[in-house]
């Protein structure tokens, strides 16, 4: 027997979803906060499920079920708006919102890009970046609060699969004073710095990531500052507390402390990060976020490569 759960409570119970509180959805929707209640009560009998535990302290938290319905139930919604479309004779074009996730260090390298492009492309649909590290953007993906997202390779489990649209190799970042002291050279072993500070960029994964290159070499860091914050990192280098290593190459330039720091290429043969748009597995993008696939793979495919030791290639990892 087919479930009678309307494309209106659905609609709803995204919103209280999403905002994780029932007023504030409400306001969003133009609807009384009894109209909603009403509407999530109905959905949660009409599905035999509870969608919400409701805690004082918490306010509304969403069970498994919930989680699953918040993932799947984008899909759904934009297959009856198309429909409703089709019937009337309207132009196809996409509308609406879509939240997609975004690794923090990347977000100021892409961001801008990406939206500058999707904006202009689709200018019906309200574009969202979630940003955060590799662990957060992965709950993220998998509790529905994003249908895609743009990040490194690691630390990537089995619930996902991920397209790798370019590879980024590791680099030493220094201050000018070092810099200068090396000659003129532009190319380094990380060997060379292994009696001097280092600066971790410590987000999850992004960290061991990078402990892993000093033990490929045998050596162990002389760590003496641990930040989560990417710029925070490059403004210590700048102002001479040690060196870096990061992934995402900006010539020299200037950081909030003032100063410049300096990009050194590698030597050594180090395995690159993968930048990729990672997705759940078992649910199939809308339209929306096909486009915004298609729209970082444009980008990442089309952008000038004479000043970023990185390494092209597209390929699907499962």
């Amino acid at each position: 027997m087919t479930t009678a759960f309307t494309l209106v409570q659905l609609s709803y119970f995204s919103a209280v979803a999403r905002l994780e509180n029932m007023t504030a959805a409400a306001a969003e929707l133009s609807v009384t906060q009894s109209t909603l209640s009403s509407a999530i009560s109905q959905l949660e009998r009409e599905l035999a499920v509870e969608l919400f535990t409701r805690d004082r302290g918490r306010g509304l938290q969403l069970t498994p079920a919930g989680r699953t319905l918040l993932a799947r139930g984008p899909a759904l919604l934009e297959e009856a708006e198309l429909l409703a479309t089709s019937v009337r004779s309207a132009s196809a074009a996409l509308s609406g919102e879509l939240t997609v996730g975004i690794y923090a260090p990347l977000a100021p390298f892409r961001a801008p890009e990406i939206l500058d492009r999707f904006e202009a492309a689709y200018p019906d649909v309200q574009l969202t970046f979630f940003e955060g590290d590799q662990g957060s953007l992965q709950d993220a993906l998998h509790d529905g609060r994003c249908e895609v997202a743009l990040m490194y390779d690691l630390g990537v489990d089995h619930r996902f699969e991920r397209t790798v649209i370019d590879r980024v190799p590791p680099h030493v970042i220094v201050p000018e004073a070092r810099a200068q002291a090396l000659a003129g050279r532009s190319v380094v072993s990380l060997r060379e710095f292994a009696d001097e500070p280092f600066i971790l960029l410590n987000l999850p994964h992004t960290g061991d990531y990078y402990l892993r290159l000093f033990r490929q070499l045998g050596l162990e860091p002389r760590i003496r500052h641990v930040s989560l914050g990417y710029e925070t990192v490059r403004s210590y280098v700048a102002r001479g507390h040690g060196y870096s290593i990061l992934n995402q190459w900006l010539d020299q330039s200037l950081t909030y402390s003032g100063k410049r720091v300096i990009p050194l290429r590698l030597s050594d043969e180090f395995p690159p990060t993968e930048v990729s748009l990672v997705q759940r597995r078992d649910i199939s993008s809308t339209r929306k976020a096909q486009a915004f696939i298609e729209t970082c793979r444009d980008i990442y495919a089309g952008r000038t490569r004479s000043s970023t030791p990185s390494i092209g290639d597209n390929e699907t990892s499962h």
